[in-house]
């Protein structure tokens, strides 16, 4: 059996980045969770977690957006697979996202996160 893919979650609000934990749990991916878009991109670049696909909310407070962080990753890692989470900036996603992206409004159910994920992985994006 390989391992569980290990993604890296960047969500601001405690409540939402634990049902979002336990939602790819569920799902058979393991989570690696930060708060910031600068934590995150540390974690990425210190590469100790082993993620392989980011899910960031774009509204992250102070600091770097979702949109942002996910440039400076492809900057690192060209291609590599990102999901967004968002409700008010949904329709900035086509000029904001990087290519390749899927994003996913709030509310959502739980399945779509592992199903985002999933379908990231299985298009080798």
């Amino acid at each position: 059996m390989r391992d569980a893919v290990r993604v890296l979650v960047v969500e601001d609000e405690a409540l939402i980045a634990s049902f979002v934990e336990d939602a790819l749990s569920d799902g058979g991916f393991e989570t690696c969770s930060v708060h910031s878009g600068e934590a995150a991109l540390s974690t990425f670049r210190d590469g100790r977690e082993g993620c392989r696909v980011l899910l960031t909310d774009v509204n992250l407070g102070a600091g770097i957006t979702g949109w942002e962080l996910a440039r400076r990753i492809r900057e690192i890692t060209p291609g590599f697979p990102v999901v967004y989470m968002t409700s008010a900036s949904a329709p900035d996603w086509k000029s904001q996202g990087v290519d390749g992206s899927v994003l996913i409004e709030k509310p959502f159910a739980p399945a779509q996160l592992a199903a985002a994920v999933s379908q990231l992985l299985a298009a080798g994006v």
